[in-house]
C-alpha cells in the first residue's frame, strides 16, 4: 500500500523538509559518546594526565551512562568549537601551556567515522521516497562538517534525495539562529512558511521558529525527552518514521 504524509504535513502542503541529522536521523549517543571517550583516552596517553573528566565535563557528557545533555556543547556545538573546548579543557583544567595543548589536540584529533558509526534511526530510504513522491524536496541541517555529512548520507543510501546541505563548517551562523534554514530555502526556492523542520534538540525547533518554517517537528530519537520539547514544537513524534502512515 503506497505510504501518506500525516495530516499534518498535508495540511500545510510544504515544499522542503529540513531534517537535523545527529539523533533525527542517525542514533546520536552511538556516534558521538564513542567519540569523546575515545578522544579523551588518546589525550590522557599522549599527554600523560589524568583529564577524561574534566573534558567530559566540559562536552556535558555523561560517560557512566552514555548520556549526551540536550543542550550541552556536544550537541549543539560544530568540531572546530570541540576542538577549541579540548584545548581549553587542556589549557584550564589540566595546565598545559597553550602551545602544548593545541599540539596534543592536533595529533588525536579525528572525526567519528561516518560509515562505521551512522545506525539510522528508521527507514530512511522508505522515507526519504515518499516524501520526495509527495512533491517534498529534502535537505539536512547539523552542526556538523560537510565532508562526514556527506560521507554518512551515501553511506545510508540517501545522497541523491537530498537536494542540499547546511553544515557547521559553512560559515554561515549555527543553530539556533535562523540562517541555516533561510540558506536553505533560498538554495531550493521554497518559502520558510512552505517548509517543515525536524529535529530532536530544541536548537533545531528554535532555529526553525526563528526562521518562520510553517512547522517545526520535534522527534523523541535523540538526546531531548517530550517535556523538554514540548514549549517549542509545533508537533511531537516518537521518530521520523512518524511522518508518514
Amino acid at each position: 500500500m503506497t505510504q501518506r504524509l500525516i495530516p499534518p504535513l498535508t495540511q500545510l502542503q510544504p515544499g522542503l523538509i529540513i531534517f537535523d541529522k545527529d539523533g533525527t536521523l542517525i542514533h546520536f549517543e552511538a556516534m558521538w559518546g564513542a567519540w569523546a571517550i575515545d578522544l579523551a583516552q588518546k589525550l590522557e596517553a599522549i599527554t600523560g594526565r589524568s583529564m577524561a573528566e574534566r573534558l567530559y565535563q566540559a562536552l556535558d557528557f555523561y560517560a557512566d551512562t552514555g548520556q549526551i545533555a540536550p543542550h550541552g556543547a556536544l550537541s549543539v556545538t560544530p568540531m572546530a568549537g570541540l576542538r577549541r573546548l579540548a584545548v581549553q579543557v587542556l589549557i584550564g583544567d589540566v595546565g598545559l601551556p597553550p602551545a602544548a595543548a593545541e599540539a596534543a589536540v592536533a595529533q588525536v584529533w579525528r572525526t567519528p567515522d561516518p560509515v562505521a558509526t551512522a545506525h539510522p534511526l528508521a527507514d530512511l530510504s522508505t522515507l526519504f521516497a515518499t516524501l520526495q513522491a509527495h512533491g517534498l524536496k529534502i535537505a539536512v541541517a547539523t552542526s556538523d562538517d560537510r565532508a562526514p555529512t556527506a560521507a554518512t548520507l551515501t553511506k545510508l543510501g540517501l545522497a541523491d534525495f537530498v537536494s542540499a546541505l547546511a553544515c557547521g563548517d559553512d560559515g554561515i551562523p549555527i543553530k539556533p539562529e535562523p540562517e541555516m534554514v533561510l540558506t536553505l530555502c533560498r538554495l531550493l526556492a521554497v518559502p520558510p512558511a512552505k517548509t517543515v523542520m525536524v529535529g530532536d534538540n530544541v536548537a533545531d525547533l528554535q532555529m526553525g521558529h526563528a526562521a518562520r518554517v510553517g512547522l517545526a517537528v520535534g522527534v523523541l530519537s535523540g538526546v531531548s525527552s517530550a517535556k523538554i520539547l514540548a514549549p517549542h514544537a509545533d508537533l511531537i513524534l516518537p521518530s521520523v518514521a512518524g511522518l508518514i502512515e
